[in-house]
């Protein structure tokens, strides 16, 4: 009877760390489409980092992460750093510093924009993914746009000269009960408005690098942590081989 209790009580902890999850992962009821990085494409990553610096870095941060180690994975030199990357930086020890003083993007947006060197561990890749290519049109916000996956946002649609403008497009759906009627709406797609500079495979292209690096920047050294952690199983499976060999060997004349 202890272990059901106890096998029930895990069971809603896990239930409340998923619904915890959720909510942490922005709250989207929708489901989100595969963003597909590749973090060993160096190339995907060169243009990415392009991305950042040309259209985030002047209102978000990155402040965990150096040009230097940036250099060194995407095999970029000092002079191609500063030349190419280095907008708001004289030395390549600095990190990633946003070019909108916080003071002024409160004003403005009325929330500073966050910092970004954590955002693909803390939201996923997949949500920043959606996030980029879910802005659409809508009259009564501030900025002319909401976007799908975090309704109400305050950013901008920063992107729309590549991607254009887009509506999305809702079905309503009406439930009749005893109490009176419900009316619930479903997104069923979304409805290019105007055609920016990018069409829909190039634009994709060029959110899936984005976002290939911002997981780099959450986790610079992730490619070594899992090289040094296939190196780690082998030795340990290597030594269980040679212990399970020495124990048959010593316990041999036991019977």
């Amino acid at each position: 009877m202890g272990n059901v209790k106890m096998l029930a009580r895990l069971l809603t902890i896990l239930a409340v760390f998923g619904v915890v999850s959720a909510h942490a992962a922005g709250g989207a009821s929708l489901p989100l489409g595969k963003a597909d990085i590749d973090p060993g494409n160096i190339n995907s990553l060169q243009r990415g980092a392009r991305n950042y610096m040309n259209y985030c870095s002047g209102c978000h941060s990155a402040k965990y992460v150096r040009f230097t180690t940036i250099g060194e994975y995407l095999e970029l030199s000092e002079e191609q750093l500063a030349d190419n990357l280095m907008f708001n930086a004289e030395k390549t020890f600095e990190t990633i510093r946003s070019a909108m003083p916080e003071a002024d993007s409160r004003r403005w947006f009325g929330v500073a924009p966050p910092d970004l060197s954590l955002m693909a561990r803390s939201k996923g890749v997949d949500y920043i993914y959606n996030f980029l290519k879910g802005f659409y049109l809508d009259p009564a916000s501030p900025t002319g746009v909401d976007n799908l996956v975090l309704t109400g946002t305050s950013m901008p649609h920063v992107l729309w000269e590549l991607q254009g403008y887009q509506d999305a497009v809702f079905l309503e759906h009406t439930d009749e009960s005893a109490d009176g009627a419900t009316t619930t709406r479903h997104f069923d797609g979304f409805e290019a408005v105007t055609a920016g500079t990018m069409d829909e495979e190039d634009y994709d292209s060029f959110v899936r690098d984005t976002v290939n690096f911002l997981a780099y920047i959450a986790e610079p050294n992730r490619a070594e942590r899992r090289m040094l952690g296939m190196w780690v199983i082998i030795y340990l499976f290597v030594f269980l081989i040679i212990a399970r060999m020495l124990k048959k060997q010593i316990w041999k004349d036991v019977s």
